[in-house]
């Protein structure tokens, strides 16, 4: 009776590696250790945290005067998501760093005969972006409320401002992973990237309003990721329309997802196999 019992007891449930269930418990198992070696990292917690922070005080101090001359308000209003979009893009040329490393030693390839969902690494790498960029904007908030910077619209456009943060993080994060797992051993992708943020970084209208920049230069300021960006965190935190910057960070974000994943992937398990 025992035996016939246990014939037609059900099977238990199998999951497999490419299961929706799979592929979220080894995201976020695998974004615990991307966490874990980042907190471990001194100099990379200095570069995401302690930089950022200076900069803003330092840009504060040394163009605070001309900026507002510029655009007619409290420099701050500029230089506070300025400083918080940057921090979000040289974050990931750290990450773009560290996963290059793990690929030169190895641990993307000990990781890919692991028996977990092929996506999980990807997704734990941007994963642990968001979370960062989330943190590094909580800190950087409130150092700008220390030197002046004021939220009048209330709790919800608050809220809205730190996800126009996680979406500009969360585009340039798949950007620059898929740029740097497909590059070549060696190849020049990172300092490549590292160029093209330092571009952005001063070619936006955080500093000085579009209108302001040379005419050769304003088509290129105004459709550059970062205005739009900063226009809507701008506008969220003092008041003002919003909906068709925060439409353009969306359209960014979500074509980066859709033109990068692919090949995001693919060059995981290219780099994996072919160390």
């Amino acid at each position: 009776m025992t035996t016939t019992a246990a014939q037609t007891a059900p099977a238990p449930a199998q999951t497999t590696e490419r299961s929706l269930g799979n592929w979220l418990r080894n995201s976020l198992i695998l974004a615990g250790r991307q966490l874990g070696v980042t907190l471990s990292d001194v100099p990379t917690l200095i570069q995401i945290i302690a930089v950022p922070v200076v900069t803003m005080l330092l840009f504060k101090v040394v163009f605070g005067d001309v900026v507002g001359q510029a655009s007619g308000q409290d420099s701050v209003y500029g230089t506070v998501p300025l400083v918080v979009l940057v921090s979000a893009m040289f974050g990931s040329v750290a990450s773009a760093v560290r996963l290059n490393n793990e690929r030169r030693t190895g641990l993307l390839a000990r990781l890919h005969v692991l028996p977990i969902n092929r996506g999980a690494e990807l997704t734990s790498r941007l994963l642990t972006e968001v979370l960062r960029v989330v943190v590094i904007t909580v800190v950087l908030l409130a150092v700008g409320a220390a030197i002046g910077f004021r939220f009048t619209q209330g709790l919800l456009p608050a809220l809205g401002l730190v996800l126009v943060a996680v979406l500009f993080g969360l585009m340039f994060s798949i950007v620059t992973l898929t740029l740097a797992i497909n590059g070549k051993p060696g190849s020049p992708i990172v300092p490549i990237i590292s160029l093209l943020s330092s571009l952005l970084m001063f070619f936006n209208s955080g500093f000085t309003p579009v209108d302001q920049y040379p005419k050769v230069l304003q088509p290129f300021v105004e459709h550059q990721p970062m205005t739009p960006a900063i226009n809507a965190m701008n506008h969220l935190a003092t008041g003002g329309p919003v909906a068709g910057d925060l439409l353009t960070v969306l359209a960014w974000t979500v074509g980066a997802i859709l033109v990068f994943t692919y090949p995001a992937v693919r060059g995981y398990r290219r780099a994996a196999v072919g160390r």
